[in-house]
């Protein structure tokens, strides 16, 4: 196809390539192939490496959480674009004076694109939140829900409601976009998150995690359509896949703090973590956890704890963590790696009443790791689960192949990631040419 045609991009969240070998003919028509990921296998770290065309270690988006020294916070699902360093594969593009326009990508905020929208709701002060998304142009969420005759609703998105519904919205979102002559842009980058959801409460090899690839199989069908009717190529891609669930999720905290290595601060009989007294915990990020040490804690103890538990498959220092892509700025002084299906969880205390108030929450901000618990219901009823045994799938680790697939000719097929970025940025790069 001519290389001067306009170009939509969309991450699949979990797009795996064995999910849709399995599709078979369904699958087929995509053309499909395998792809290996970044590591770690996780959206935040994926979309940076996508869009800059490097590591983790070079823009600095080692996980969906970061723990900021400076703060001694953790913090999950920023969404500034500031977060990740480097120069994006479009730049050459955007200075021409091509348009690129962003649709539910992490750390979009403050991007240096023409269009941008993303999930901004107000977290009101005694609880509960509006609902909001925020756009540039600033109007532009305002008439897609004119258009659509909808909101976008953020349960859908993420929490025991999260659904198909979410892509639902944004796929009409994209269509519109790129059907509106005074706004569809050059390059748009695009985000369907609801196949993972499925595939973390059920599994990969689930009857439900086949009805959700084909519920997007049938996006991907019709953003094909409205592309081509456009006059856009098409860059379908998976930035991670899930593996089953084979064993207990690991623990990494409550061994740290049994060794009397991670401190917490009891009120009112909840334990919160002490992150100003040193010692050393675990950021738990699905089958990887960055492991912070303060406060002249003992390196070799806090690796030995660490080395010791179940379900860890290697424990990295500094060295082994920058051959796989990490570091060194934003990374702990460990970084733990799960065995094939386990995965780690953020919990330090035992007993239920210990367990912060957030624990029980859809809170995806103020926890200091990961919680795939929130996907499902607990009791009583307004409460998350606290179960991890329901946990059926999870990602993170490099050797599991995702998937993509293109309208237009990308060879040599990429063996991985950057390599199919690079590929994109070539393809902007003769665009320019034509």
């Amino acid at each position: 196809m001519h290389a001067a045609k306009k170009l939509l991009v969309v991450d699949v969240a979990a797009l795996g390539w064995d999910l849709v070998a399995r599709a078979g003919e369904k699958a087929r028509p995509f053309g499909f192939r395998p792809l290996e990921p970044v590591f770690p296998a996780v959206t935040c770290a994926a979309q940076a490496s996508f869009r800059t065309v490097a590591w983790p270690r070079d823009h600095g988006m080692v996980g969906n959480g970061l723990f900021f020294r400076e703060l001694r916070r953790v913090m999950f699902w920023e969404q500034s674009a500031g977060l990740v360093a480097g120069a994006r594969f479009w730049q050459r593009f955007r200075q021409a004076g091509r348009r690129v326009g962003m649709l539910f990508w992490q750390q979009s905020l403050g991007e240096d694109v023409d269009l941008v929208l993303s999930p901004r709701p107000i977290h009101k002060h005694h609880g509960g939140m509006i609902q909001d998304c925020y756009s540039q142009p600033p109007d532009l969420y305002a008439r897609l829900v004119r258009e659509i005759g909808a909101p976008f609703n953020l349960m859908h998105y993420w929490g025991p409601l999260a659904s198909a519904r979410s892509s639902d919205w944004i796929a009409e979102a994209l269509a519109r976009v790129m059907n509106s002559p005074d706004l569809a842009p050059d390059l748009l980058l695009g985000y369907l998150p609801h196949l993972d959801y499925d595939l973390q409460r059920h599994g990969p090899d689930s009857p439900a995690a086949a009805r959700a690839l084909d519920r997007a199989l049938g996006y991907l069908t019709r953003l094909r359509g409205e592309a081509e009717k456009a006059g856009y190529d098409v860059l379908f891609f998976g930035d991670y896949a899930i593996e089953p669930v084979a064993g207990p999720p690991v623990f990494p905290n409550r061994a740290l703090r049994e060794a009397g290595l991670l401190a917490v601060r009891p009120v009112r009989g909840r334990l919160y973590p002490d992150f100003f007294s040193g010692g050393a915990f675990a950021l738990a990020d699905h089958q990887v956890a960055h492991v912070f040490i303060g406060g002249g804690a003992d390196e070799r103890r806090v690796e030995t704890v660490l080395r010791d538990l179940d379900g860890v498959a290697e424990v990295m220092d500094r060295g082994r963590q920058y051959e796989l892509g990490l570091g060194p700025a934003r990374t702990g002084e460990f970084a733990l790696l799960a065995e094939k299906g386990r995965w780690f969880a953020y919990p330090w205390w035992d007993k239920p009443r210990e367990a912060p108030d957030y624990a029980g929450h859809v809170d995806i901000h103020n926890k200091p790791g990961y919680d795939p618990c929130e996907l499902f219901f607990g009791w009583p009823p307004g409460r998350v689960s606290s179960d991890p045994a329901r946990i059926r799938g999870t990602h993170g680790r490099p050797s599991v192949p995702a998937a993509w697939a293109a309208s237009f000719p990308v060879e040599p097929a990429p063996g991985n990631l950057l390599d199919l970025a690079r590929a994109v940025e070539w393809r902007l790069d003769r665009a320019l040419e034509a």
